[in-house]
């Protein structure tokens, strides 16, 4: 889980304008974070297999919006991965 001033300094970093907060960009960012801190978790709790299909539903969610975006705007998407150093 990641704290509320994390969460909210990925969304600054990530939001388009000034009251952005739900925008594809924002949500993959946010979701990115999240992944990242179970990731960490997992290391010290191998067996926890609750939170891992958590994980599983959050990377699906996050590859669902990471193909809207490429649909909707690839030059969205390629500033995005890119600025996540996430693959294709």
């Amino acid at each position: 889980m990641i704290s509320v001033t994390a969460k909210k300094n990925t969304i600054t970093s990530a939001k388009r304008h000034d009251t952005d907060s739900g925008s594809p960009e924002v949500q993959v960012s946010v979701i990115t974070q999240r992944i990242l801190a179970l990731q960490d978790h997992f290391k010290a709790n191998p067996k926890d297999h609750g939170s891992r299909r958590g994980l599983l539903l959050m990377v699906g969610q996050r590859n669902r919006l990471l193909r809207y975006l490429a649909q909707v705007d690839r030059d969205r998407y390629n500033a995005l991965i890119q600025k996540l150093g996430l693959r294709k």
